[in-house]
């Protein structure tokens, strides 16, 4: 076998699909799984919410922050898949389809845009986010887009207004902004002991290996 042949196969074995690396996938895996660990403590409601509170939307920025926008993504869709298969992956040991009916349906749904926004907020950063564009990241994308997508539907499937839920939704809000600065203070010594785990600096390693 030639060198140029033994180049293009560890190529071919070490990225699968659309620029995707292998290392990117067991990335995107642990991710998915540790969204799905932050459920095991389970879920809390308060107030009479019909939507609990759990330490899941935690996972979802940290995934959003270290994967960047595309990873995080496929993270997240990756957990959904398996909970609508029937794994009980969610806080409280819920699954199957009909968690995409509930009135949490859109505070679950908003995960997926909301790690792609934390991402791509963060990427915006470049190879040294700091801890201001780290914490506007989750805190628009974890709470902001999160909140976005789930009161309207709280709403729809209660049959509360659109205020009720608004209401309700405040009871999330500091432990929210608690999990927005943990996850900023975790992500950001994370990125400084690893610089891979800031996406831009693991963007461009991919384009110097000759990956999109």
């Amino acid at each position: 076998m030639s060198q140029q042949e033994g180049t293009a196969g560890s190529s071919a074995g070490s990225s699968s699909g659309r620029g995707f690396s292998t290392g990117d996938l067991a990335r995107v895996s642990v991710f998915a799984a540790l969204i799905a660990v932050l459920g095991l403590p389970g879920a809390l409601n308060v107030f009479g919410n019909a939507v609990p509170i759990t330490l899941q939307t935690f996972g979802v920025m940290l995934a959003g922050a270290i994967l960047g926008t595309w990873r995080a993504g496929l993270a997240v869709a990756v957990l959904m898949a398996l909970v609508a298969t029937g794994l009980p992956l969610l806080a409280g040991g819920r699954g199957g389809l009909g968690v995409f009916v509930a009135p949490s349906a859109g505070f679950l749904i908003g995960w997926l845009p909301g790690a792609m926004l934390t991402g791509w907020i963060v990427e915006r950063g470049g190879r040294t986010p700091g801890i201001v564009r780290l914490l506007i990241a989750c805190l628009l994308g974890g709470v902001g887009m999160v909140y976005l997508l789930g009161i309207p539907v709280q709403a729809a499937v209660t049959g509360v207004s659109l205020g009720q839920a608004a209401l309700l939704s405040l009871t999330f809000l500091p432990g929210d902004l608690i999990k927005v600065v943990l996850a900023s203070l975790v992500v950001r010594g994370t990125q400084r002991a690893y610089p891979d785990a800031v996406p831009a600096v693991r963007h461009e390693r991919l384009k110097a290996a000759g990956r999109r």
